[in-house]
């Protein structure tokens, strides 16, 4: 099995096996990506367009990946929260468009399959990394890493919603993220 910066690359080079390897890469990461854009929009529908957004955008950017500044992973996880909170503020700017599409026939097609969009959203060792560092955060740093990567928040908007100054969300933000970089880095 190739690592991901290896699938990336053979992607970039645009060359015969680029589309395997956009397979591989999708088979490895689609989960994680559907559960987080899932967990931010709520509706598989969506969460599913935001996959495949991510997933095209790959291939379209694949050259544009830096290695230094995240992961394959990190990158993926970065390109679909901006893909699902674009979704979810043009969601909340025509509330009209929400109520177009019914979940249903998503939900009876996965319980055919034997999956629930939950199980679809499950990914393995690593989302439960994620879970132990995002656990042992300090609550009110937890509260505002899941108001800004969960609810599409900015750090403007969560010192709103919660009263607290935005010099404090920030440090707060920052904080947590640096702990749970440490948490996760091997």
């Amino acid at each position: 099995m190739q690592s991901d910066q290896h699938l990336l690359a053979a992607i970039a080079s645009g060359s015969e096996t680029a589309t395997d390897a956009l397979g591989a890469l999708y088979d490895a990461h689609a989960r994680v990506v559907f559960g987080l854009a899932k967990r931010i929009l709520v509706k598989p529908e969506d969460a599913e367009e935001v996959v495949q957004d991510v997933f095209a955008q790959v291939w379209r950017d694949a050259k544009k990946y830096e290695e230094t500044r995240a992961s394959v992973a990190g990158w993926l996880v970065m390109l679909t929260r901006t893909r699902a909170i674009d979704k979810l503020r043009a969601r909340k700017a025509r509330p009209d468009l929400d109520q177009a599409n019914d979940p249903t026939p998503i939900f009876q097609a996965s319980a055919a399959k034997g999956l629930t969009p939950e199980a679809l959203a499950v990914s393995s060792s690593e989302a439960a990394r994620v879970g132990v560092a995002l656990n042992a955060l300090p609550d009110e740093q937890r509260k505002f890493i899941d108001l800004a990567y969960f609810e599409g928040l900015s750090q403007s908007e969560i010192a709103e919603q919660t009263g607290t100054p935005l010099g404090t969300v920030k440090t707060r933000m920052r904080t947590a993220l640096h702990s749970m970089r440490a948490a996760l880095t091997p």
